[in-house]
């Protein structure tokens, strides 16, 4: 192998295969994983486990009221875990993968405590190899970025308070992410509830489509 040659199942972002293999197991094992996404780092667990849920609104300082996201490699396997409208389907094709939170029914696999008792839950599809491939092999993961609640969200690992880091299992480290905040909006009942990246094309699909 030349200099030139990357190093074998490397990733061009950053992180290895045996890297993100490795951290799946510790969310499968029920622990929590700082991982990298087109917005910032976010902190995933076992979004099927309540016990690894609850962990992470106590390591964010969460209150239990305020739900959690969840990851997925895909749209089809975010389409497996709930039961979205029609019309919910057809926005999150439209927009996923991409720094866009999408509310639709909750499925009757994912616990209550992720929800806050809510019948609706947030999914995401990072538009970041490593956030997919970790949900992928490590199977529906918790969306929230990798801070205490009220403190700023990390674009880079350095930039990870280290008592946060320091109740987290493991740490993917993709270098730094470009920033901002994902839109959230509610498809089927045509509401956003946070303008942010790609605001302006959620306004526009949602004005024009039935």
């Amino acid at each position: 192998m030349t200099d030139a040659d990357p190093e074998p199942d490397a990733r061009p972002d950053g992180a290895s295969d045996p890297d993100v293999s490795a951290a799946a197991g510790t969310i499968r094992e029920g622990g929590l994983v700082v991982y990298p996404t087109e917005t910032v780092y976010g902190l995933g667990a076992n979004a099927m486990d309540p016990d690894a849920v609850v962990r992470v609104f106590e390591v964010k300082g969460r209150p239990r009221d305020r739900p959690l996201s969840v990851a997925f490699a895909d749209v089809d396997a975010a389409l497996s875990a709930t039961d979205a409208s029609e019309r919910a389907e057809r926005f999150l094709r439209a927009f996923l993968p991409g720094p866009v939170t999408v509310v639709v029914e909750q499925g009757p696999e994912l616990p209550d405590v992720l929800t806050g008792g809510r019948e609706r839950v947030g999914v995401r599809v990072p538009d970041h190899p490593v956030a997919r491939a970790l949900a992928r092999e490590a199977g529906p993961i918790t969306a929230t970025s990798a801070n205490r609640s009220g403190e700023g969200s990390a674009r880079r690992v350095a930039d990870l308070d280290p008592d946060f880091r320091a109740r987290v299992d493991a740490v993917l480290d993709a270098g730094e992410t470009p920033g901002g905040e994902s839109t959230v909006v509610d498809p089927e009942r045509g509401v956003i509830h946070r303008a942010g990246l790609r605001a302006d094309a959620v306004r526009e699909w949602l004005a024009s489509e039935p």
